[in-house]
C-alpha cells in the first residue's frame, strides 16, 4: 500500500520471518491466541487479554491491531507483527514508542503460541525485532517489562544482554504482582548480535515514526522527567507484560 507504507516492512532470521499482517495473517494469530500462549494459571499480560472465551480472546487480538493501526501518529505509536515459522503464523512482536524522534526508546512486547514454544522460534523473534529497533528505526534504547516467574521470558532477556532497570508492581487478576524492568542499549546489542537477520522497507515508512532517518550510533543521555518503563508499561501501547515465553 503506498498510502500505508508500514504493510511493506519485514525482518527475516534463518528460522522466522516478521511481518506487517495481512487480513488472513490476522486471522490466523486469532486463532493461535484461542489455542493457548501460557500455562492457565500463570497470567503474563497485565491487560490480562487471554482470559474470556475463545470468541473474545479472538476478537481482542484483531481489535488490538486495528485500534494501533486505527490511532497510530508520529508522536505515539505502536507496531504489531506477526511471526511465521515453516509458513505458519505463530505469534506476535511489538515495538512501541513515544516521541520515537527524540527519545529513540522502544518498548518490545511479544507473544508466541503456546504449541511453539520451547523450538527457540521465541529468541529468533526478539532478534528480529531488535534488528528492527536498532538498524531500522535507528533506536536507542529497547526496553521491556517481564513479570517475575516467567522464566522464559526473563532468559530471553538476559540471553540478549537486556540490563535490570528497576521493578513495578500491577494489579492482575485482583492481586499484586511484580515485574522487572529491563533496557538494552545498542551498543549491548551490537556486541552480543548473535542472530543474522535482515530488515526491509523501512526506509519509506520512516517518516511514520517520527524520523526521516535512522540515526547513527549517539550516546544516549537521562532526561529529567521523562517517562520511564514504570509509567509507559502502564499505558495504552504496553498493557501487556512483556513475552510469555521462549
Amino acid at each position: 500500500m503506498d498510502n500505508w507504507p508500514l504493510t511493506g516492512i519485514s525482518v527475516r532470521t534463518p528460522r522466522v520471518e516478521l511481518r506487517w499482517p495481512t487480513p488472513e495473517d490476522l486471522d490466523a494469530l486469532a486463532d493461535r491466541a484461542t489455542e493457548g500462549v501460557h500455562a492457565p494459571g500463570f497470567m503474563p499480560f497485565f491487560s490480562q487479554w487471554t482470559d474470556g472465551t475463545p470468541e473474545e480472546v479472538a476478537r481482542r487480538v484483531l481489535q488490538r491491531h486495528w485500534h494501533a493501526m486505527a490511532s497510530w501518529t508520529p508522536e505515539d505509536w505502536t507496531l504489531f507483527l506477526v511471526v511465521v515459522a515453516d509458513g505458519e503464523v505463530v505469534g506476535s512482536q511489538s515495538l512501541g514508542a513515544r516521541d520515537f524522534g527524540v527519545t529513540r526508546e522502544v518498548l518490545l512486547t511479544s507473544w508466541l503460541a503456546l504449541s511453539r514454544q520451547g523450538e527457540g522460534l521465541g529468541g529468533h523473534a526478539r532478534a528480529a525485532a531488535l534488528e528492527l529497533a536498532f538498524t531500522g528505526l535507528g533506536a536507542e534504547q529497547a526496553f521491556s517489562v517481564v513479570r517475575r516467574g516467567n522464566d522464559a521470558s526473563q532468559g530471553v532477556c538476559a540471553k540478549f544482554g537486556f540490563e535490570r532497570d528497576g521493578s513495578q508492581i500491577n494489579a492482575v487478576r485482583g492481586e499484586q504482582v511484580v515485574s522487572d524492568r529491563f533496557r538494552l542499549s545498542r551498543e549491548r546489542w551490537s556486541a552480543r548480535r548473535a542472530i543474522e537477520a535482515e530488515v526491509a522497507g523501512t526506509a519509506a515508512a520512516l517518516p511514520l515514526f517520527g524520523v526521516t532517518a535512522p540515526a547513527a550510533a549517539r550516546s544516549a543521555t537521562t532526561v529529567p522527567g521523562a517517562p520511564v518503563a514504570s509509567v509507559l508499561s502502564g499505558v495504552r501501547y504496553a498493557e501487556e507484560s512483556d513475552q510469555s515465553a521462549a
